[in-house]
């Protein structure tokens, strides 16, 4: 089998384009698709490469893989995982693989058109360093699939302030700058371009061709709207609290405190002050006979939990940027004179 791991491949060979392309069970899918990019790719002056990683499939692809990669090895190269990972890992392997400046990551099942990559490209031109594909027309189920993907990406636009209309669609093409460094966990690999955007990169959207299936079963499903969502409400609070996670923590856990606090003046409000006839003196309500002494100490206990829980994710914190020699900044480019009088320029 080629060696296809990130430390076996020729990292002093570059090219211009990598296009990346995790399967799953497409057996029906990968030689056609294969042949439309070549079709699309091949009478072109870009060096490039196409990248497939297949995510533990059991019908056969990883053979037929194994046949296009032999048939065209100057411009095929597969990684195998030994287990299905899911499509954010598989993405992530090509990542790991991609020599090129370029990087078009797009689905195997062949709903997406190769020959919007020249446009992509065309975007890309344009000074963007993102360039997000927007499946206008989707040719996918109403309920399962359209109306929950339109909710879905109302609110990711919404709560990430980053202006697309199709965050799902996996088309998209990105400046290899963009991506350095960048690790994707659980559904993230849709929100890159929110990161880039964080970050300053210029973000564009363009209409892509979105096709029907025609060979093997879709692995989405409605219940992955959920992992969405919450996978955004990670990220958004990575955007705005990685490196001050106690002013989240700390302000919870203070306005926990708050409520404790308001409850006791309650329960000792209606104690000796409020004329409740029933009492057991006349004069108040008894403290066993109201919630208020319960949720007190809850709310108290749960406010110093939580400033606690402050404390502790700023020394995670501290120690991943500082093991790692990490910067709490991003530097596009320095501007300096040298010592001759020649102004330098470095990235």
């Amino acid at each position: 089998m080629t060696n296809t791991s990130p430390e076996g491949q020729e990292s002093h060979t570059q090219v211009d384009l990598s296009v990346l392309i995790p399967v799953y069970n497409e057996s029906g899918n990968v030689v056609p698709l294969y042949e439309e990019l070549h079709a699309v790719l091949g009478g072109g002056s870009l060096r490039y490469e196409l990248i497939f990683v297949d995510d533990g499939s059991r019908d056969g692809t990883a053979a037929k893989l194994a046949a296009i990669q032999a048939s065209d090895p100057d411009h095929v190269r597969v990684a195998f995982l030994r287990r299905n990972c899911g499509q954010t890992a598989a993405l992530s392997a090509a990542l790991d693989m991609a020599r090129g400046q370029i990087l078009i990551p797009m689905d195997g099942d062949r709903q997406n058109d190769p020959t919007d990559i020249p446009r992509l490209l065309a975007k890309l031109d344009e000074g963007y360093d993102v360039v997000s594909g927007w499946r206008r027309k989707r040719h996918d189920t109403l309920l399962t699939r359209k109306i929950p993907s339109r909710i879905a990406n109302r609110l990711v636009a919404r709560i990430s302030g980053v202006a697309l209309h199709d965050f799902g669609c996996t088309m998209k093409a990105y400046r290899r700058r963009v991506l350095q460094g960048v690790r994707l966990y659980g559904e993230m690999h849709r929100f890159i371009p929110i990161f880039a955007s964080w970050q300053g990169a210029k973000v564009a959207e363009l209409e892509v061709n979105h096709r029907p299936r025609t060979e093997g079963k879709t692995k989405y499903g409605l219940g992955r709207t959920f992992n969405v969502v919450l996978d955004l409400l990670l990220i958004r609070f990575y955007q705005r609290y990685s490196q001050r996670p106690i002013h989240l923590f700390g302000r919870v856990g203070l306005w926990s405190i708050l409520l404790s606090f308001l409850c006791f003046a309650g329960m000792l409000y209606l104690k000796y002050v409020f004329p409740w006839p029933w009492g057991s003196s006349g004069t108040g309500k008894p403290f066993v006979e109201t919630p208020l002494p319960l949720l007190a100490v809850m709310f108290f206990l749960g406010g110093v939990q939580s400033i606690l829980l402050g404390v502790l994710a700023e020394m995670v914190m501290r120690t991943y940027y500082e093991s790692q020699s990490k910067t709490t900044y991003l530097i596009d480019e320095i501007r300096q004179t040298e010592p001759d009088g020649a102004t330098s320029r470095r990235l």
